[in-house]
């Protein structure tokens, strides 16, 4: 039999209205009555309207008898771009902890299935109740996600990186081949639709770089046939490697007008220019608004960076998940794009740092 508003409010002693504005957490209310207004809710067996059947099976907890606990897995937990990140993230655990809950958070080194896998098994172990997840786009990471979404009834939402065929709740991050597009008009701008194009990736295995890559490619082929690619270099995110791949292409063919580092490893550029003593460098575009990246900017080492909202990417994906688990208020969009966000030296330090 269902449990109404008003069945509650009887057994509580107050009004509906009272008993509304402590189920939504809405209006003024001692936090005494608003505690006994949820136990008693709960004891009842109430189900909110929010919560729908078949939604996922997503639990909703009223009171806060245990800590609702939030995983978070993350890649590339070395890159500069995790700075940012990981500040997004620890704010929006000082906030949720207010509510009673706790994130545990598993960094991975690098871009493996296995890797995160494992770290994804220690989440469950521990009993969490919603998972944020920078995923590896490989088959196994989406069985699995899957597996957990509709086994275990644990909401998904994936961060930064995307991936399809998933039930995940929604997605929180950069449309990373438009991002690539807008970087392509900037070079084409820059170059007066000619030249070749050096382009440095980090991992090829990265759902994210690539799709950065593909949409650079794209609007070259559309916007600016003259310009021609020299070439698509992975880094894996290393300076060292940015600056050999650079070197060697620069010395071993003539007319590179462009360099496009689409991941890490950006403090590369400088080492590169400073080998070769160019007396003009190619142009550059770099992504992620970092300490190193700026003073590239200012150091006139590269021309345009993208910075992609790290901060937002880490603190969003908790909230939604506990607005999710506590409320049953599921995200109104699949997609929720951070902005591009193009920086020069003028206006590095513009519009920084906003959820």
């Amino acid at each position: 039999m269902k449990v109404t508003i008003q069945q509650i409010a009887d057994k509580a002693g107050v009004s509906r209205g009272t008993v509304d504005r402590a189920l939504n957490q809405r209006g003024r209310i001692s936090p005494e009555v608003a505690q006994k207004i949820l136990d008693i809710a709960d004891e009842m067996g109430y189900v909110p309207k929010r919560k729908r059947a078949g939604a996922a099976g997503v639990p909703v907890f009223h009171g806060r008898k245990r800590t609702v606990k939030i995983g978070i897995v993350t890649q590339l937990a070395k890159s500069s771009f995790m700075i940012e990140v990981n500040r997004g993230i620890r704010a929006a655990g000082e906030e949720l902890a207010e509510r009673g809950v706790e994130l545990l958070l598993e960094e991975g080194d690098s871009v493996d299935e296995k890797e995160q896998l494992a770290a994804v098994e220690r989440l469950l172990d521990k009993g969490i109740d919603g998972l944020a997840l920078m995923p590896v786009d490989s088959e196994g990471i989406r069985m699995k996600i899957n597996h957990i979404i509709g086994e275990k009834n644990i909401p998904i939402v994936t961060f930064n990186s995307d991936i399809v065929g998933t039930r995940r709740s929604c997605f929180v991050g950069m449309d990373n081949r438009q991002s690539g597009r807008a970087a392509a008009g900037l070079m084409g701008l820059m170059s007066r639709g000619v030249g070749k194009i050096l382009v440095i990736t980090g991992y090829f295995s990265n759902h994210v770089d690539n799709m950065r890559v593909d949409g650079f490619v794209e609007e070259l082929k559309n916007s600016y046939p003259d310009m021609e690619l020299a070439g698509v270099q992975g880094s894996f995110d290393d300076a060292a490697q940015v600056e050999r791949i650079i070197t060697n292409t620069m010395l071993g063919m003539q007319g590179i007008t462009g360099i496009f580092v689409v991941s890490g490893g950006q403090a590369g550029i400088r080492a590169a220019f400073g080998t070769l003593k160019l007396d003009r460098r190619p142009y550059v575009i770099i992504y992620d608004l970092t300490p190193r990246n700026e003073k590239l900017l200012e150091d006139g080492i590269a021309d345009f960076l993208i910075d992609q909202g790290g901060y937002v990417q880490g603190y969003r994906p908790p909230h939604i998940l506990a607005e999710l688990l506590l409320k049953g208020q599921a995200p109104q969009e699949e997609h929720i794009y951070t902005e591009i966000n193009i920086k020069t030296k003028f206006n590095i330090y513009s519009g920084q740092n906003t959820p």
